[in-house]
């Protein structure tokens, strides 16, 4: 767990610290896990059943990566028999987040070369739940876009705001993280993408929150409006006990309950599931 955090949490707190900096010049590389894929994932030989006929893509959020915080998601799918693959995206999601979304839509066509699968769905962390909605709504997605399940995802912004006095969350950092400018609440990136219809096409939409979340502020920030291929969820109203916050949601037992739930289902999560919850702790 030590490695896991050192790999994620020191680029994830440098971005979020950067929420309000300005922009200055492009950020140095940085470097994604050396740990390998998620559990199961990113197998290109996998074949989609008849069964499970659409491959399911993971996004990792601001300052992550295809690994971290992900084995127990992509095991839980891998599970249910679905093909799983995750990518690397813009320099560990800091970077400018249409130029994100045109590196989904590309890995999304390589996904579907590879498996020949007509669709895929994708469930991504924070960044990674609400980035592939630019795709679907700007560069073509809805049409090979089966579900979206966003865990935490930012798809309204964040009311965090940094101060721009202390050093961590000034030009030093900001630098480093458009993508972090962007996600904060009112930018003009959310904006475009939430003006008029928030869940274009056929795609079924799933959001999955938790009340502890510290990141996207406030978490119903995250839920997209409501309507017939919507569904809103937060892991709190079905398992109390369940304290996970925004950067272990993808670990919840809930959030991963809920996430097959809307994968097996030919709507996005049904409301009315209840997972079996986890005892509380002592």
């Amino acid at each position: 767990m030590r490695r896991v955090l050192g790999v994620l949490l020191v680029p994830l707190l440098a971005a979020l610290l950067g929420l309000t900096a300005p922009a200055y010049a492009a950020p140095p590389t940085l470097p994604t896990s050396p740990f390998g894929e998620p559990t199961g994932a990113n197998d290109w030989d996998c074949t989609p059943t008849a069964q499970r006929p659409t491959p399911v893509i993971i996004v990792h959020g601001t300052g992550g990566d295809r690994k971290s915080l992900l084995d127990d998601l992509s095991a839980a799918m891998v599970g249910e028999g679905y093909c799983v693959y995750s990518l690397d995206y813009g320099n560990r999601g800091l970077g400018e987040i249409t130029a994100s979304a045109r590196q989904l839509k590309k890995f999304v066509g390589k996904v579907r070369r590879a498996t020949g699968a007509a669709k895929v769905s994708i469930v991504g962390h924070s960044q990674g739940g609400m980035m592939p909605r630019y795709y679907i709504r700007f560069l073509g997605g809805k049409k090979v876009v089966d579900d979206l399940i966003g865990l935490s995802p930012s798809n309204h912004g964040t009311t965090i705001v940094g101060d721009p006095d202390n050093p961590l969350t000034g030009p030093l950092l900001g630098g480093l993280c458009p993508a972090c400018q962007q996600q904060a609440a009112g930018s003009p990136f959310l904006t475009k993408l939430n003006k008029g219809d928030e869940t274009p096409g056929r795609v079924r939409y799933t959001q999955i929150t938790t009340r502890y979340d510290e990141v996207v502020v406030p978490y119903t920030s995250a839920y997209l409006a409501e309507g017939p291929r919507t569904t809103n969820v937060t892991i709190q109203d079905l398992c109390p006990a369940d304290v996970a916050e925004h950067v272990f949601i993808p670990m919840s037992r809930t959030a991963i309950a809920v996430t097959l739930n809307a994968l097996s289902r030919r709507g996005p999560a049904d409301p009315s599931y209840r997972p079996a919850c986890a005892p509380a702790l002592p």
